[in-house]
């Protein structure tokens, strides 16, 4: 991993859920409204993002070439994830994935010494 990239990373990690959930979206190409319907899919209408919110993180993201713009269609964008995009994305999967674990295994582990107990 180069300079920038590990900088990246370091600097946006550990992600929100509204840009993970984002990011993760521009894995396919879409625009912003896309990816409003996408997340509000996704989380079984758990997470709804505002169009605020969408494009002040889409502009930031492509700022920092983590997605780019890769055609525009009706006045509107589409964009898509860049290889500095995908690092991020995997390094902020396996963080969440290493918690998981931890939480799995701690609740495994209290719950046994509960049964124990009993």
């Amino acid at each position: 991993m180069d300079e920038i990239t590990a900088r990246l990373v370091e600097s946006y990690l550990p992600m929100s859920e509204q840009s993970f959930l984002m990011l993760l979206c521009l894995v396919k190409p879409r625009h912003g409204y896309g990816i409003m319907q996408q997340v509000s899919e996704q989380t079984n209408g758990r997470v709804n993002l505002s169009p605020s919110t969408v494009y002040t993180i889409l502009y930031k993201m492509e700022l920092d070439g983590l997605i780019e713009t890769v055609s525009e269609i009706d006045r509107r964008k589409v964009y898509a994830i860049t290889s500095a995009g995908k690092i991020i994305l995997e390094a902020e999967t396996e963080r969440l994935s290493s918690l998981v674990c931890f939480a799995k295994a701690a609740m495994s582990n209290n719950s046994s010494k509960t049964a124990a107990a009993v």
